[in-house]
């Protein structure tokens, strides 16, 4: 396709690649790369402690984690880039609601990623701006959400399969592992329900959000004896590789319709199958009785961890390859882009 000038938004919270948690993060990241590395002239509006081979473009000097959802500074955030529209062919933006709200007054065409759940408030708001700019779902269980949206394709978010480490499953070691931003709706506690019930290790990792904080000092710290259940907290990107490949199943009791849920992937990236409820994305995410297994209660949970040695590492590693590259990411936003252009210039 033609070479595009490309505005990539990202969130103003935390910088892209992200040093541990950042799902979108990761997203824009490997897309922003992908699409330099072929040849288009990309400019990424994230925090000033971004490292990128694009033109950085920045409101604020570092990441700012800790108050995240502030709307007045994801506005500034967004008005940065909406009022450089015209320099571009497209503004991508996968940033919250504020560029949406503002993209009528753009003057290129803005796609718009929908990397969040949908409930009737959101769906509300997005229905108010439904041809306001260009939506890419990133599951079609979360388009079937909200689906009276101007749509311009579903994209799978990708990751950088070569850049983690892959285990064989004879060589796993006995823990499993639950990871990401801890919350009730991630499943943290039932996690622990399943390694307790089956007498193994498990390994927590992931962010304590001031939100959330409640939730992990009464819920889970208690839980924590630094034995069968350990908390590492938030580790860095090598040892997140170590954690995951090195693990002998993910455990992904999700209590909430996840849209996506990258940390499947980066799971089986390694070679080390899921185990997760069918919310959400999952199906579309997880091949059930070949890269993990998807269950609905903890009994169930409890039973498929006695069956995860049927499945096999290089499957895992292989469906990855197939589905949720960094490249077949890239090229599905190629296409988005050229037909959101099509229909723009006709």
């Amino acid at each position: 396709m033609e070479k595009l000038k490309i505005a990539m938004l990202a969130p103003p919270w935390i910088k892209i690649p992200p040093a541990g948690y950042g799902g979108i993060e990761w997203v824009v990241h490997y897309l922003t790369e992908e699409l330099v590395a072929r040849g288009h002239d990309v400019t990424l509006f994230a925090s000033g402690d971004s490292i990128t081979n694009a033109k950085l473009v920045s409101t604020f000097h570092k990441q700012m984690p800790d108050v995240i959802g502030n709307s007045m500074l994801e506005s500034q955030q967004a008005a940065s880039a909406l009022r450089h529209a015209g320099e571009f062919d497209i503004v991508h933006d996968h940033s919250g609601y504020t560029a949406v709200a503002y993209s009528s007054l753009a003057d290129a065409p803005v796609v718009h990623t929908l990397h969040g759940p949908f409930n009737t408030e959101i769906c509300r708001f997005y229905k108010d701006f439904h041809d306001s700019a260009w939506y890419v779902a990133i599951s079609d269980y979360q388009r079937s959400c909200c689906p009276d949206l101007q749509y311009a394709g579903t994209v799978y978010n990708p990751i950088d399969i070569e850049s983690w480490p892959f285990v064989p499953t004879a060589e796993k070691e006995d823990y499993l592992l639950a990871f990401g931003r801890l919350c009730a709706d991630k499943g943290f506690h039932t996690a622990i329900e399943v390694a307790k019930r089956t007498g193994s290790r498990l390994i927590v990792a992931g962010a304590v959000q001031p939100y959330y904080r409640d939730y992990y000092e009464t819920v889970i710290k208690p839980q924590i004896d630094g034995e069968q259940i350990q908390f590492v907290g938030e580790v860095s990107l090598t040892e997140k590789w170590r954690l995951f490949s090195k693990a002998r199943a993910f455990l992904f009791p999700i209590q909430w319709p996840e849209p996506f849920g990258l940390v499947m992937i980066e799971a089986m990236a390694t070679g080390t199958p899921v185990i997760a409820f069918p919310e959400g994305s999952v199906p579309e995410v997880v091949e059930d009785g070949v890269t993990g297994f998807t269950v609905r209660t903890v009994d169930e949970m409890v039973e498929a961890l006695g069956r995860i040695d049927q499945l096999d590492a290089a499957s895992c590693r292989e469906y990855v390859q197939n589905k949720f590259s960094v490249a077949k990411c890239v090229d599905g936003y190629e296409k988005v882009y050229e037909n959101v252009l099509a229909k723009a210039r006709a």
